[in-house]
């Protein structure tokens, strides 16, 4: 098994500061896991053409938790609500051991937690908020 919380995913998580949550968003939701309790919630900011503008965070979780809502902030500008659904998607597949990870810049970070069901929830809730945000 390798080692869970490499370089790159602690660089991550220590990054959210940039993405600081304010009450100005337009759509925000939270999440919590069940298997691990981190909690998280969302802001988002949407461009007109139905892309997403700007993502802001508040998160209380463990480093793979903050390292997952990093890789989604810093790479959702631009992107498409039905994109966001199909990596949450896709992402849930490739945890149960269905399906490769999604295509989605820096997700590869994270493989170190896909051995262990006890970080799933955590890796998950950016995606889940993001998702119910978009809703």
């Amino acid at each position: 098994m390798s080692a869970l919380y490499t370089p790159d995913m602690l660089g991550l998580a220590a990054s959210l500061a940039g993405y600081p949550l304010d009450k100005n968003f337009t759509v925000r939701a939270s999440s919590r896991s069940k298997t691990c309790g981190s909690s998280l919630t969302i802001g988002l900011e949407l461009a007109t053409s139905d892309s997403i503008q700007s993502v802001g965070l508040q998160v209380t979780a463990c480093a793979i938790g903050q390292s997952s809502a990093a890789i989604l902030a810093r790479n959702a500008d631009g992107v498409s609500p039905q994109r966001i659904r199909e990596t949450y998607d896709g992402l849930r597949a490739w945890l149960e051991g269905r399906g490769d990870l999604p295509d989605w810049p820096e997700l590869a970070i994270l493989t170190p937690a896909q051995d262990r069901p006890g970080r799933h929830g955590a890796l998950l809730l950016p995606w889940e908020a993001a998702v119910s945000a978009l809703s």
